[in-house]
């Protein structure tokens, strides 16, 4: 399975995804036009890779910020995740956000009670970011 490798903008996130090495990333800011379309490669991918996951998959979310129609596809990518876990696969989300950003933590928590996946929360200053 070849990687996906999306390089980020200033509207879209950065997305990796490699089962090989087992780094699965979203990271930037997301409020692409067509979040749909610009998120349809990934899905692709995860559609596949959840056909034979990996036994551990830690997904890393390192997001700046995201709009609402970008919220309902971090959404959609937890229930993938939530789905490999229900195969009897370790999944783990790992949730960073800048250290004064409440906003950003509290998303995580919030998205932690939609989906029995176990997150671990990670506040960085900006030089980590």
């Amino acid at each position: 399975m070849t990687e996906l490798k999306i390089e980020g903008t200033s509207a879209t996130p950065h997305i990796f995804l490699d089962k090989q090495s087992g780094r699965f990333e979203l990271k930037g800011k997301s409020f692409p036009e067509e979040s749909r379309s610009f998120f349809a490669p990934l899905f692709t991918w995860f559609e596949e890779y959840a056909k034979a996951p990996n036994e551990e998959t830690l997904f890393e979310f390192k997001m700046e910020y995201f709009n609402s129609s970008s919220s309902l596809i971090i959404l959609e990518i937890l229930n993938v995740l939530d789905a490999i876990q229900k195969m009897g696969k370790k999944v783990t989300v790992s949730w960073s956000y800048l250290d004064i950003d409440e906003d950003m933590f509290e998303a995580g928590e919030e998205y932690a009670e939609l989906v029995t996946v176990p997150f671990e929360y990670h506040a960085l200053d900006e030089t980590e970011f």
